[in-house]
């Protein structure tokens, strides 16, 4: 029986939001939800949205987050999708895991970037997924068909 699925991305400039619709058209029985965060939270220049970032991840004061009331425990495996900033998922995905806490089934996380370094980024997604059971990492588009499967 296939898993009930929810993916959830978050999305600066588009590539995470297609991404996370091919994966979504991929797996039946799925559920897409968009996290996404107040306006002007972020700059519309990349540099400075990264420098924002950084500094909340300095300050560990994550930005608050808008999602659809969720029920996550409805879901055996949820996907989460992230940009790829300085080395880590972008900072509203840290709020998002801190609210999956107690959350029981499967975590894998996807990611677009233009050259990131897999290795932390894998890194921090675990660090702060905590307690949850992180089962895969995947990356960018060229892999994405066959981690889906």
């Amino acid at each position: 029986m296939a898993k009930k699925t929810l993916i959830l991305y978050y999305s600066w400039s588009g590539n995470t939001k297609k991404l996370a619709e091919k994966i979504h058209d991929q797996i039946e029985d799925s559920d897409l939800k968009a996290v996404e965060v107040a306006d002007g939270t972020f700059d519309d220049d990349p540099y400075k949205t990264y420098d924002i970032a950084l500094d909340q991840i300095q300050a560990n004061s994550f930005p608050d987050i808008k999602l659809d009331n969720v029920d996550f425990n409805k879901y055996d495996l949820i996907l989460i999708g992230s940009p790829v900033w300085s080395g880590y998922p972008v900072t509203p995905i840290k709020t998002l895991l801190d609210q999956m806490q107690g959350y029981n089934g499967e975590v894998a996380s996807f990611y677009t970037s233009a050259g990131a370094n897999r290795k932390a980024y894998v890194n921090h997604f675990k660090e702060w997924a905590n307690d949850l059971n992180v089962v895969d990492v995947a990356e960018n588009d060229s892999k994405i068909d066959e981690w889906v499967k």
